[in-house]
């Protein structure tokens, strides 16, 4: 079914009978649904989840009140594949391509587009990476009813652009990049307004406009994502907050300021919806896209980034693709828990849709979460698929405590399937493939089978 069929089917279920929902707020309303995406986040960047030097308060917060998933993953090692998943319940095999170079289709049907039609006001801000300003990928061309932020990923780079898109057009910012070009790239050389902090403000308004209407607010933070046109001066920040008297290379005081400044921003948004009753009526979802990168100027093993896991940004190892991610919904999520749930970027769709009591397309590659949420009897996954085309090319299969992966894909016959038991060798030290042929068998046809691009 295409996007404009499948939204015609939604149009006529909203004039019948609405679609019921288990996780439908008591009072009638429907749930609000926030999703925090951090950028280049690591596993091991947050306290919740071992970090010992940096302090984040208000995610760890998140944590003792809600559930943390300890066996989340991206739907790419970099961003572009990574959010593509996210929005449209599709892994990256279903893609028309595996790596940057993402563009949504008219015949995609996103997550906005099924909130949109269950009633919800739909926003995004932050960075977009699905299409520019002049393509069928523009965020208010894929179910948004209101966007700011960064459509190329190349422009969400800068910190201090000199603009950011208001749905289809420019807004202006007195920042000054003398180097910029076309897509905005560049270093500035006058900084008087910070981007983050924008999308911040944004968002609050957001929630202060919508606080009588379910909405679905989808906040994409570029932090802690570096300039990597500024080379060792990549990590920009306004200042580094209290991290500055600290005895550490400069890159990583600045990183440090960064991830300080969004678990600040995070608590300025859960503060909002209290004040507006609106919290118990909220699910909050936090999650980043990729793994710990090593760009800007930064070593991701300052701050063991990876935490317990095995490579960074880039890598289809657990270090660059499982994400540190949190679920909150007070009243109806049991606090403190920890799920070892296998879940994906592509299960938020489905998740979504059930929260909000709307359709799900068919044909995806999501299963629903409601129900680990919720503390009830899950579905799970048969395997997990992830395909990446830099450096020779890599392909991942995660099947149960099975880790599968592939080397120099672009040429077959260099290609080698290294084998790890997650269960009991988390850190992928020791490839089992030699003792495992029948694993590694039957993990190579659901490779096989995954990997169907889209025409």
């Amino acid at each position: 079914m295409n996007r404009r069929h499948f939204l015609q089917s939604l149009a006529g279920a909203a004039a019948g009978a609405a679609l019921a929902g288990p996780a439908v707020a008591a009072a009638g309303r429907k749930p609000n649904i926030i999703f925090i995406l951090a950028d280049d986040l690591g596993y091991g960047d947050l306290g919740c989840f071992g970090q010992k030097r940096l302090k984040t308060p208000n995610l760890d917060r998140l944590a003792a009140e809600g559930v943390r998933f300890t066996q989340h993953y991206a739907g790419s090692t970099v961003c572009a594949p990574s959010r593509f998943t996210l929005m449209t319940g599709c892994h990256i095999g279903h893609a028309r391509t595996v790596g940057q170079g993402q563009c949504l289709q008219p015949e995609r049907v996103t997550v906005a587009d099924c909130l949109k039609q269950a009633g919800y006001a739909t926003a995004c801000i932050g960075k977009w990476g699905l299409g520019n300003y002049d393509t069928t990928g523009a965020a208010w061309k894929q179910g948004f009813d209101r966007f700011f932020g960064y459509l190329h990923q190349g422009h969400a780079h800068n910190y201090w652009p000199t603009f950011l898109w208001r749905n289809g057009e420019k807004v202006t910012l007195p920042n000054v990049v003398p180097d910029e070009n076309a897509h905005g790239m560049g270093v500035a050389s006058r900084k008087k307004v910070y981007s983050h902090d924008l999308f911040t403000e944004e968002a609050l308004a957001f929630i202060d406009q919508h606080k009588n209407r379910p909405f679905f607010l989808y906040l994409p933070y570029t932090i802690p994502h570096a300039n990597n046109q500024a080379g060792n001066r990549g990590m920009e920040v306004p200042d580094q907050g209290p991290f500055a008297g600290e005895d550490w290379p400069e890159q990583e005081k600045n990183f440090a300021s960064m991830v300080w400044r969004m678990d600040r921003d995070v608590g300025r948004l859960i503060e909002r919806l209290k004040a507006h009753g609106l919290d118990r009526d909220t699910l909050v979802l936090f999650s980043s896209d990729n793994g710990p990168h090593k760009e800007g100027g930064r070593d991701p093993a300052f701050f063991d980034s990876n935490g317990p896991l095995r490579g960074i940004k880039r890598d289809l190892y657990e270090g660059g693709i499982r994400v540190p991610t949190l679920a909150w919904w007070p009243g109806r999520i049991g606090p403190g828990r920890t799920s070892d749930h296998i879940s994906a970027f592509w299960d938020f769709l489905p998740t979504a849709c059930e929260v909000a009591g709307a359709k799900a397309p068919e044909g995806i590659d999501g299963i629903s979460f409601v129900a680990e949420l919720l503390g009830k009897p899950q579905p799970k996954h048969e395997y997990l698929y992830w395909k990446f085309g830099e450096r020779g090319g890599k392909t991942a299969v995660r099947a149960g405590r099975w880790k599968a992966v592939w080397l120099n894909t672009r040429k077959k016959a260099d290609a080698r399937c290294e084998l790890y038991d997650l269960q009991t060798d988390l850190g992928e030290t020791t490839n089992v493939a030699d003792a495992h042929p029948d694993v590694v068998e039957r993990l190579t046809a659901m490779a096989r089978r995954a990997y169907a691009p889209a025409k």
